[in-house]
């Protein structure tokens, strides 16, 4: 291959510089040199050429048709090498999204499942909020959220994942197998002051139930779920849970559910805005959310 004859890249630069702005002075501000610089540069460059660039008058350069040749190829060169730089050096743009729901589903249901959104979606990075309280899905508090209720928000978009049903349950070594031994132990009560609506409770399990002697006002006080369970799972008492928050321990054996009755509680759904149901990052995290097991609406 042969050797490229050009003029220096600093000549060429000034050059293109003065054409666009139509002024050496301007071509000076924006490359950070002296006007005396440029006119040196533009002067060097049509020597080495032999031609004349610009027609100069007072204040103004004016291209002659030598110039305007020269300025259209630069132009278009420059602007593609600009186009492929800022290419190769752009940072991969990471998409931060904070999903609200309450402490027991984002530590039992949620976060034994992260790495699958890790895995589909690493530009995504996932901000869990978890509290009892409803929070607004402006995009700077939250922008969606697991919620248990009807389904029916105001300018939200909500999708089913499971229904929650409510059991007593607690450690097979309290060895408890019939209702009535229910008053023999201590109950667990789980019960949050900032939740809109209160899960299911012992008071109303026993208006169906009718235990004898069972006072429901008595027993363990927690105000988060998990708590509860973990205390349910230390043979401290008789908890009354959400089956699908506790899937794991029925199934392995640390906890069991003794009796009924059991209740259907308010389900869990997903919920965004309505405005940004076509929203990919919010799309990534509904089909992260409906892939999880357990979870009614799985995707195929």
């Amino acid at each position: 291959m042969s050797q490229r004859r050009l003029p220096s890249l600093s000549s060429l630069r000034a050059f293109e510089a003065a054409a666009r702005h139509e002024s050496a002075k301007q071509a000076a501000q924006e490359l950070s040199v002296t006007a005396t610089a440029i006119s040196h540069q533009i002067r060097g460059l049509e020597a080495s050429l032999g031609v004349s660039l610009f027609i100069r008058k007072p204040r103004q350069l004016t291209l002659t048709s030598q110039g305007r040749e020269l300025f259209q190829t630069l132009k278009t060169a420059f602007d593609s090498i600009s186009h492929v730089v800022d290419q190769l050096s752009a940072v991969p743009v990471r998409q931060t999204v904070t999903l609200s729901t309450t402490p027991a589903v984002a530590m039992r249901w949620l976060l034994p499942w992260v790495c699958l959104l890790r895995d589909s979606h690493p530009d995504i990075d996932l901000r869990v909020h978890a509290s009892h309280e409803p929070v607004v899905l402006d995009g700077l508090t939250a922008d969606v959220a697991i919620r248990y209720g009807d389904g029916r928000w105001p300018g939200l978009a909500a999708e089913k994942l499971f229904d929650n049903t409510f059991i007593p349950t607690c450690s097979p070594n309290l060895g408890l197998h019939e209702v009535t031994q229910l008053p023999l132990h201590p109950l667990i009560h789980f019960r949050n002051q900032g939740a809109v609506s209160a899960p299911l409770d012992w008071d109303v399990w026993q208006k169906r139930a009718k235990v004898p002697g069972l006072d429901v006002t008595a027993g363990l006080v927690f105000s988060d779920e998990t708590h509860a369970i973990s205390a349910a799972i230390g043979e401290q008492g008789v908890a009354l849970m959400s089956r699908q928050l506790i899937r794991d321990e029925l199934e392995d054996g640390r906890l069991v559910q003794p009796f009924g009755p059991e209740f259907d509680g308010k389900p869990f759904f997903l919920v965004y805005p309505e405005s940004r149901q076509q929203d990919p990052t919010i799309l990534a995290i509904r089909d992260w959310v409906r892939s999880i097991p357990g979870g009614l609406c799985t995707l195929s």
